[in-house]
């Protein structure tokens, strides 16, 4: 029995990930249907590959080298597919496309009749996830572009890193709240700020913005989605900060106030993300580049 390169896409999601149920998620797998792959492969090399730990997974030493020389046959896989169905740097196939959820609903409606117009000859399937997640399907190659707002890691397969446009924060309250502006983000009750749960780049990012602790315990309520958070908002339930280019949808509310930050006040980069082995880069370049072109748009 053979090595398959879907195999090996697993077992580097386990390696990147370190966990298998979050490899699990990445590569569109049940858990245990990944576990059984991952032990096939293990079966076939006559040893583990990685140490089952309480909390994930780690490679073992063999298992450490087994993923550097997969991921080197999986980059030349990937080039050679893409070779075969490129032509002139443009995919023949819809081009995947991955998500943050605190991007996907406000920026999708501005920049996919921006890219339908500005590119006429490509195609898109889109998928909306977690960074973590992202950043796996990259390494695997079950997405090809993805839209985060950290800097990608710098372990493994190298990544191309395309800067959009700065998002800036703003912070949401009750109308009933009397709040001076700007608002300085040292003076707002750690207990009253509410966050996304684990996990959310975002919510990350709102907790070193306001030099919360990071482990903030029970004290905050953690919800998946910025639409949950603004309703607690509106009731008087907390305050909360959104990106500004969540004001469109979330901001509509009568309820809410939306107050800026004193500065320097806090903002993230969006940005563009792909494989640097891949021909599709110039094709990629202009993806993020009519993205670009759609933020004025959003800053009205």
């Amino acid at each position: 029995m053979n090595l398959t390169l879907k195999q090996l896409r697993y077992v580097t999601a386990v390696a990147e990930t370190g966990h298998f149920g979050r490899a699990a998620l990445a590569c569109n797998i049940s858990q245990p249907a990944l576990s059984q792959q991952i032990q096939t492969v293990e079966q076939l090399c006559g040893t583990t590959l990685f140490d089952r730990l309480k909390g994930g997974a780690r490679p073992t030493p063999f298992g450490a080298e087994f993923v550097e020389r997969a991921l080197g046959l999986l980059r030349d896989a990937d080039a050679l597919a893409a070779f075969a169905m490129g032509h002139a740097g443009i995919p023949e196939r819809a081009i995947r496309f991955g998500l943050i959820p605190t991007v996907a609903p406000y920026l999708l409606p501005e920049i996919f009749p921006a890219l339908q117009a500005g590119l006429p000859g490509l195609d898109f399937t889109v998928s909306e996830n977690r960074t973590e997640a992202l950043l796996a399907g990259l390494i695997d190659g079950s997405i090809d572009i993805a839209l985060i707002a950290t800097d990608p890691p710098l372990h493994g397969p190298h990544l191309v890193s395309m800067p959009l446009f700065a998002d800036r924060f703003v912070l949401a309250t009750s109308c009933d709240e009397v709040t001076v502006e700007p608002v300085s983000l040292s003076a707002l009750a750690p207990e009253r700020i509410l966050l996304l749960d684990e996990g959310h780049c975002f919510r990350d990012q709102t907790i070193a913005a306001c030099q919360l602790d990071s482990d903030t315990g029970p004290r905050t309520f953690a919800a998946t989605s910025l639409s949950t958070i603004v309703e607690f908002v509106a009731n008087g339930q907390g305050v909360t900060l959104l990106p500004q280019i969540a004001l469109r949808k979330e901001a509509t509310d009568p309820r809410i106030a939306i107050h800026q930050l004193r500065s320097p006040g806090a903002e993230r980069l969006l940005r563009l993300v792909w494989r640097e082995a891949t021909p599709f880069g110039p094709t990629f370049e202009r993806i993020g580049a009519t993205i670009r072109g759609t933020r004025p748009a959003l800053s009205d």
